[in-house]
């Protein structure tokens, strides 16, 4: 099963391929929405995977109606417009043609008004090709809209996967000499956030606390708090057993020579360090109402990654 790096690398290479087709007009714009609809596909939008396939083979509609579904669809595509009919009403309709069969109503008016022999004959036809080749430019403007949105969303996905892959390999690769138990917290965290359930992005947010504290006890165990001189006041900084954040910036703060690094990852250490506790307290009060989505537990592991990267780079 190809991994999700290789499906976006492809994605991108169709999307490129695409633009360039629109572009140069070195394709049909029918075989462009088929390559679009491909896109969609496997990178999981399948509204707009039925949508691409809509243009490319017509919306369907029922004798009297259209489907909920199927209109909203085409609304998406930009293929409702107002009309005032006979009674000076105006309504709502949908070009609900392939874009095969829009471009053969153009052609075959086109035709028509060659042959056209009456005024009224010349200006259905003519009217005809305006309002048709114009619902034909905002097909190509619709994929060609997509295509650029999902190139360059998918360039800065491929661009940030690599980086935190790099990332994640340098800390998988030096972390176990540390802490044995590491990289089966690590594979834990992977295998919970690939659920469904919510509980166990949860979980996965609680490995990584797990992972900072061992980390902690490894660079800079626990020992007597400390008083230092802050804005000209004394503060105690606690070192003791549970205070893990505070360990791993006074080891940050005592390894590197850079005020600004040990600004950067304190900062980062701080926020990390108290959004996984309180995703731990509340799990203690039976809730994990902490964690919403998987998005949002995929940036605490980011962010773990990243402070352990930091971290073991001091001590190399």
């Amino acid at each position: 099963m190809p991994s999700n790096s290789d499906v976006y690398k492809e994605a991108l290479a169709l999307a490129e391929q695409g633009l360039r087709e629109l572009e140069l007009s070195e394709a049909s714009l029918s075989s462009i929405a088929l390559k679009a609809s491909r896109i969609a596909r496997i990178t999981g939008d399948y509204e707009m995977q039925s949508i691409m396939l809509y243009e490319v083979g017509g919306y369907p509609a029922g004798p009297s109606a259209v489907d909920k579904d199927i209109w909203k669809a085409a609304e998406k595509a930009g293929r409702v417009y107002k009309k005032i009919d006979e009674d000076g009403e105006e309504k709502c309709y949908a070009k609900l043609e392939s874009i095969e069969s829009m471009e053969s109503i153009v052609l075959a008016n086109k035709e028509l008004l060659k042959c056209a022999q009456y005024p009224m004959e010349r200006t259905r036809a003519s009217n005809s090709i305006t309002s048709t080749a114009k619902m034909i430019g905002k097909r190509r403007s619709f994929i060609y809209q997509y295509l650029s949105d999902i190139y360059y969303e998918l360039k800065y996905s491929i661009a940030t996967g690599d980086s935190f892959s790099r990332i994640r390999s340098n800390v998988d690769s030096n972390i176990a000499e540390l802490i044995p138990n590491s990289l089966k917290k690590f594979t834990a965290i992977y295998d919970n956030l690939e659920s469904e359930n919510s509980e166990d992005w949860s979980n996965a947010v609680h490995s990584c606390r797990r992972v900072l504290q061992d980390l902690a006890d490894a660079l800079y165990p626990a020992r007597e708090d400390v008083t230092k001189k802050i804005n000209g006041k004394d503060r105690t900084i606690k070192l003791g057993p549970d205070a893990y954040i505070n360990r791993l910036i006074a080891y940050a703060e005592e390894h590197s020579d850079s005020a600004r690094f040990q600004e950067i990852v304190g900062a980062h250490m701080g926020f990390l360090g108290e959004r996984l506790d309180s995703v731990f307290q509340a799990a203690q009060k039976g809730s994990h109402a902490e964690i919403v989505s998987r998005s949002e537990a995929d940036r605490y592991v980011v962010y773990t990654y990243m402070v352990v990267g930091d971290l073991l780079s001091l001590k190399q």
